[in-house]
């Protein structure tokens, strides 16, 4: 039609119509148009063209998906009145992929004997009704502008979550040192490591400080896709090419043009993938499925395991070829367990994203920490984030006691609350081994001696030496040390007051 900006415009059409390359960028005042209906993008289309602004088009969620990854958008447009259902997946696209953008809903207003439209989009979204005037969409569009220019200048989330590797263990500043060396370069990388080593944190840590840094980083699971699938997910088809490919679509290679392409879990790749996969590494170019001509693979490839490659080559389940050609730049992660030290720096890395994202964070006491870095952490990084997102919901903006962890976590069985409280105090005692006899100041009887006891007094020295304890534990913070004995604040004022006890020393 004439004017209407389509895709292959933006993207560039090569002879045979289909894109050459992916856009190199798309710019900020470029819109997104999503519609279902072709009647409503050709409304659209006068007021775009009279306002000057370029848009592409998405009429399915899948497309819109792909083109929301490849680009920046001053906004999304949805015309139409989505179901419900739709609109949900819609949100979840946009919540993965451009959680800053707040789309503009045009819809048609319902007739009266129709009832009344329900929209169950966010309420930040714009929702506008047809027909509309090139001065309201304008103004619109200048709020959209707005937003985005704050969200800019103002976002919470440093970019260093994204991308850092949080430690100062030998283990990790070696980790770095190799990704300044293979960053620039456009060298193969095959990362190895045990699930949850940050994989990925170090493959995109590569993208970033390489050449390519300005196009798509695009992660591939190589073992979360099925087998059938994974050539037309990795190089595309063309229409017709097999029952369902109602269109023709580009693959993986195609999205990470000059860019990034991540092939995590390689080792599950099938061995008649292996050989079309070492095909595109030599000669640097691939087919859609069902079509023949040769596009160009202008990617670098960063691939990762847990799993041993060179003993899968020696037992023939990994083509030793693709191995070594894999191979060019290797790199090994350490395990959580091998770097305990840097878990404090890990936890306030992931506090702060709890900040961001939850508003709340916690902490732990010395004893909490101490067992956490006694742990042999099988999940690594990943485990310890899980924990720690826990351990938010359920104590948020609070310290963490040892006994207020997972049982695998304190290394014991141990049931934890106030038992465990009174278990510690009970081993300080100096007669443990017979402790029914004590004639000492503090020490503590677990069963009446034969002289008989003052039941008061002893009750008054396990109180005392809990809420010492307590204050211990919580650095002196009385309202914390009174969640910890189960006592209202001023319950607990009180009995340090009749015991003349006070907070500890910070010093």
């Amino acid at each position: 039609m004439d004017g209407t900006l389509t895709k292959s415009e933006v993207v560039g059409a090569g002879e045979d119509g289909h894109p050459e390359a992916e856009p190199e960028s798309i710019e900020k005042e470029h819109l997104l148009v999503f519609s279902h209906d072709r009647k409503h993008v050709d409304e659209l289309e006068a007021i775009l063209g009279f306002l000057g602004h370029p848009f592409t088009e998405a009429f399915d969620l899948d497309q819109l998906k792909n083109i929301l990854e490849r680009g920046q958008f001053l906004t999304l447009i949805i015309t139409g009145n989505l179901p419900e259902s739709e609109q949900e997946h819609l949100i979840e696209i946009l919540s993965l992929t451009k959680p800053d953008i707040l789309p503009i809903v045009v819809y048609e207003r319902p007739e009266e004997d129709e009832g009344v439209l329900v929209l169950t989009y966010p309420p930040s979204w714009t929702a506008l009704a047809w027909p509309l005037t090139s001065a309201e969409f304008s103004r619109v569009l200048q709020r959209a502008r707005a937003h985005q220019a704050s969200s800019e200048s103002t976002s919470k989330r440093p970019s260093h979550l994204f991308r850092s590797l949080t430690g100062r263990s030998e283990a990790i500043q070696e980790i770095r040192r190799e990704i300044e060396q293979a960053g620039p370069t456009d060298a193969t990388v095959l990362i190895l490591g045990e699930s949850g080593t940050g994989k990925e944190v170090v493959a995109r840590n590569i993208h970033y400080h390489s050449k390519r840094r300005g196009k798509a980083f695009v992660p591939v699971n190589c073992g979360a896709i099925p087998r059938d699938l994974l050539e037309s997910e990795l190089f595309g088809h063309e229409k017709g090419a097999f029952t369902g490919a109602l269109t023709a679509r580009d693959g993986r290679f195609a999205l990470a043009a000059g860019g990034t392409l991540f092939l995590d879990e390689i080792g599950e790749m099938p061995m008649d993938m292996q050989v079309k996969l070492l095909r595109v590494l030599e000669d640097r170019t691939f087919e859609r499925v069902g079509g023949s001509r040769q596009i160009k693979a202008d990617v670098r490839i960063v691939a990762a395991t847990n799993c041993n490659l060179e003993q899968m080559v020696s037992e023939g389940k990994f083509r030793g070829d693709l191995f070594y050609r894999l191979e060019v730049f290797p790199i090994v992660l350490p395990a959580l367990r091998e770097r305990v030290e840097d878990i404090p720096l890990l936890i306030a890395q992931l506090n702060e994203r709890l900040e961001y994202e939850k508003n709340c964070s916690v902490d732990f006491s010395t004893q909490a920490m101490k067992a956490l870095s006694e742990y042999s952490w099988p999940g690594n990084v990943r485990e310890l984030a899980n924990l720690i997102e826990r351990l938010a919901i359920q104590f948020p903006n609070s310290i963490v006691q040892k006994y207020d962890l997972p049982a695998k976590y304190r290394g014991d069985s141990t049931s934890g609350g106030e038992n465990e409280l009174q278990l510690e105090i009970f081993a300080e005692s100096p007669h443990q081994d017979n402790p029914g006899v004590s004639d000492e100041p503090g020490a503590i009887p677990l069963r009446i001696p034969s002289q008989g006891m003052n039941l008061k007094s002893y009750i008054s020295e396990i109180e005392m030496r809990l809420i010492t304890q307590a204050l211990e534990e919580t650095n002196g913070v009385i309202a914390h040390a009174a969640k910890l004995l189960g006592l209202r604040r001023t319950t607990l004022t009180e009995k340090m007051r009749k015991y003349g006890l006070s907070r500890p020393s910070s010093g």
